[in-house]
């Protein structure tokens, strides 16, 4: 294992415990990869089976997109986890991590028409970068797959339709901050909706880009670049055995 790829585990198994700690998780389901430095086609994945509060750098399994194991281990992963990522980790070379939930707040997200409107900074770092993808049952097909990678496109994410969420990030950090935002602006738009009745006060589409813009700047500082080390320290205190 080289340096590089046992960086890439520490940070995946890192947010693995993070999605577990914020209850992200669901039993066994939904899945976050990375892909493996200067292996280009193969990407690390959970095996199916563990909870997101088992995960550690050694029993993370490397599989190709196809979703067939590489790493000579028989661990099993499953196979609808690989039909979505292994279709994102192949069209988007820039998309290192790939994170896909079941959260509450994303699956009601998912079940709105007008998905995630301009209601908090939360929500205005990812406007215009949230694309929509039809429910069609459990995401198997190849089909379905290249219609899940051109909802995406060049976007941050996806809203599936009364199915989930997604984000992809050139870190796992990056990936990680963005569902973290994503997760909050859902919950802060269903408290307002639940709150008033539905009588929200969005801002204009110009100043949510004003402030997307605002947010992200020239694009060489990353979202989670800033945070993620206190994270690492975080889950050393509240989770430590991530870095087995």
């Amino acid at each position: 294992m080289t340096y590089e790829e046992l960086q890439v585990r520490i940070d995946l198994a890192a947010a693995y415990r993070l999605a577990a700690l914020n209850g992200w998780d669901d039993t066994v389901y939904t899945h976050l990869s990375a892909a493996v430095p200067g292996q280009p086609g193969a990407y690390l994945i959970n095996a199916i089976g563990l909870g997101f509060d088992e995960v550690c750098v050694s029993n993370l399994v490397k599989v190709d997109v196809h979703g067939r194991v590489i790493d000579g281990s028989d661990a099993r992963v499953n196979p609808s986890g690989f039909a979505i990522h292994g279709a994102v980790h192949a069209a988007r070379a820039d998309a290192v991590c790939v994170i896909h939930l079941h959260t509450i707040s994303g699956v009601a997200l998912s079940m709105l028409p007008e998905g995630l409107l301009p209601l908090s900074q939360w929500a205005m770092r990812l406007h215009g970068r949230l694309g929509r993808h039809a429910y069609e049952g459990l995401a198997l097909g190849a089909d379905e797959q290249a219609r899940i990678v051109a909802a995406l496109g060049d976007l941050d994410g996806l809203i599936l339709e009364n199915h989930g969420v997604l984000t992809v990030g050139r870190t796992v950090a990056e990936a990680y901050l963005l569902m973290h935002l994503l997760d909050r602006a859902a919950k802060a738009q269903l408290a307002a909706m639940a709150a008033t009745g539905g009588r929200l006060r969005p801002v204009s589409d110009a100043l949510a880009a004003l402030t997307h813009r605002q947010w992200v700047g020239d694009g060489t500082e990353r979202d989670g670049d800033v945070e993620w080390p206190s994270l690492l320290r975080r889950l050393d205190r509240l989770s430590p055995g991530f870095r087995d």
